[in-house]
């Protein structure tokens, strides 16, 4: 699934073509993705004047003159640009819509991704209860978080209540950064620990923004090219690789935790 880098990519390309434009001609090409959108989504979105394109976590939230266009990308969802209203369309391809003349299309495989639209003033319920990104949380706050349980470090990390928009990938490279063991009980890091691996999270994402993203399997920018920072995992689908942590002679192990996959190195991310 897409995390924060994959969906920040996907927000900043959308940006200088989008921002200040109006919505023209946008089509639905299926009832539904995860769920039906909304009523009329296609005929009410057409004629808005697009504000602001910002990022919740995982989600990306265009601010409309009437609307919050509410867009999440699940599994498999990409938005792709074609610099030309002539737009050949893809398979896969459920929302298309157009500004000035150029055409952008939400394609989604796996139909995991979701649109919803929020009137204007009105909360926005897929991001009322979560907590912070990293780059906004300070860290007496984070750590407050992290002692309210005894769950698995990784297991609170992945939790949008606790902290936004981490997924498998980057709290893994983020947990073997700081060298903590991704089995540690939550409210037993210390806040020198928890301010540590904040700034290595924050790093980690700066590092993976500034790369694309990771393209494992779907994610792309939205002119199409791949993201390249699956190139730098140091942890991540390196199982049986040597630890590049200095001074570590221990190897990269992959454990099933909580039905996914974990990535660490448990001669220097012990307990």
């Amino acid at each position: 699934m897409p995390e924060l880098p994959e969906v920040e990519t996907v927000c900043r390309g959308l940006r200088p073509y989008m921002e200040g434009k109006i919505l023209k001609n946008v089509e639905t090409h299926r009832e539904n993705l995860r769920n039906p959108f909304p009523p009329l989504f296609a005929e009410r979105l057409t004629g808005q004047k697009i504000n602001k394109i910002n990022r919740r976590g995982k989600y990306i939230l265009i601010e409309l003159s009437d609307y919050t266009w509410v867009m999440h990308l699940g599994m498999s969802g990409k938005v792709l640009r074609s610099l030309t209203s002539h737009y050949t369309h893809q398979k896969h391809d459920h929302v298309v819509w157009q500004v000035d003349n150029i055409t952008f299309a939400f394609n989604d495989p796996r139909r995991f991704g979701d649109m919803d639209l929020i009137a204007k003033n009105q909360p926005c319920l897929q991001t009322r209860l979560m907590a912070l990104d990293p780059f906004d949380m300070q860290a007496e706050d984070f750590y407050n978080r992290l002692q309210k349980t005894n769950r698995p470090l990784k297991a609170s990390l992945l939790d949008q209540t606790v902290i936004a928009g981490l997924g498998n990938i980057y709290v893994s490279e983020a947990l073997w950064q700081s060298g903590l063991s991704p089995f540690k009980a939550s409210n037993t890091i210390t806040k020198t620990q928890t301010q540590n691996l904040l700034k290595n999270i924050c790093e980690v994402l700066e590092r993976a923004i500034e790369a694309g993203g990771s393209s494992l399997r779907d994610h792309r920018t939205i002119d199409g090219t791949l993201g390249y920072f699956q190139h730098h995992f140091k942890v991540y689908n390196q199982t049986g690789k040597p630890c590049l942590t200095k001074d570590c002679s221990g190897t990269i192990k992959r454990e099933v935790q909580s039905g996914r996959s974990t990535y660490y190195c448990p001669t220097c991310q012990k307990k």
